[in-house]
């Protein structure tokens, strides 16, 4: 599935807020008459978008009509859902993924079509190449407690990055910054997207920036970057790996992407 957050609380279900999760699974219990429980392959931010997004539910209710068919029409526009897989046996759409990469995306001059989903940074003379220095260090270092907004809730803050990367438009006026991982702590990616705001404006060092991985010492200041500029992009697991059903063509986010 893919979804554009901008409405919801994120991903997860909330008592006092609405969320994705909710607003499936009230369909879905709907649709098949019985109460329906689904597992999503993240907890996103509130306002925060996918645009490859997965999730699994144990039903037992057997349907003859077209299930996929009625779940998009029961769900929002912003909502949609691709594809629906028989699974066998116990596969887990959180505990079983094996990569998720997310984009983080940037313009730099006010425009209504992409505000809800990319975050206006008015700077038109960034650091690129001490941005760039500071995206290598990601793939150096495997500790990001300093990159996580409630270390102590986990076992470990380790992540693996197997990949990050800084791109730009051709016209020079959007950024985006990519990351794949084997997992991600809470508010990581945009934690380290705050950090590469300040070095490519100027006012954070990249000796900075890696002296947090060193030290591995908790910010006195949280400073994340804005939720909306932020998409889980991709997941893969052994037994699945897809490309994205969507490509942001409405919004023109496959404009030709130069690697910096």
């Amino acid at each position: 599935m893919a979804f554009l957050g901008t409405a919801y609380r994120g991903w997860q279900r909330q008592s006092n807020a609405g969320s994705i999760q909710q607003v499936i699974e009230s369909a879905l219990s709907e649709i098949l008459k019985e109460p329906v429980t689904i597992m999503g392959c993240g907890r996103t931010d509130a306002q925060v978008h996918a645009s490859q997004f997965y999730f699994h539910a144990d039903i037992n209710a057997r349907w003859d009509f077209d299930l996929l068919f009625r779940l998009n029409k029961a769900l929002p526009a912003d909502l949609a859902v691709y594809e629906i897989l028989p699974m066998q046996g116990y596969q887990h759409a959180r505990f079983d993924a094996m990569l998720r990469q997310y984009d983080y995306f940037i313009h730099t001059c006010k425009d209504p079509f992409l505000n809800p989903v990319s975050t206006l940074i008015e700077n038109n003379s960034w650091k690129l190449d001490k941005m760039k220095q500071a995206v290598a260090l990601l793939t150096r270092y495997n500790d990001y407690r300093a990159f996580c907004k409630t270390p102590d809730d986990y076992e470990h803050t380790r992540c693996n990055v197997s990949s990050a990367g800084l791109f730009i438009n051709e016209r020079g006026n959007r950024l985006r910054f990519q990351i794949s991982a084997d997992r991600f702590l809470g508010r990581m990616v945009r934690l380290l997207a705050g950090k590469l705001i300040k070095i490519g404006s100027g006012s954070l060092s990249v000796d900075e920036f890696e002296s947090y991985f060193v030290e591995k010492a908790t910010p006195e200041v949280w400073d994340p970057a804005y939720p909306q500029g932020l998409f889980l992009s991709k997941v893969n697991y052994p037994y699945l790996q897809q490309p994205a059903c969507t490509d942001f063509d409405a919004i023109h986010f496959t404009e030709g992407w130069q690697k910096i």
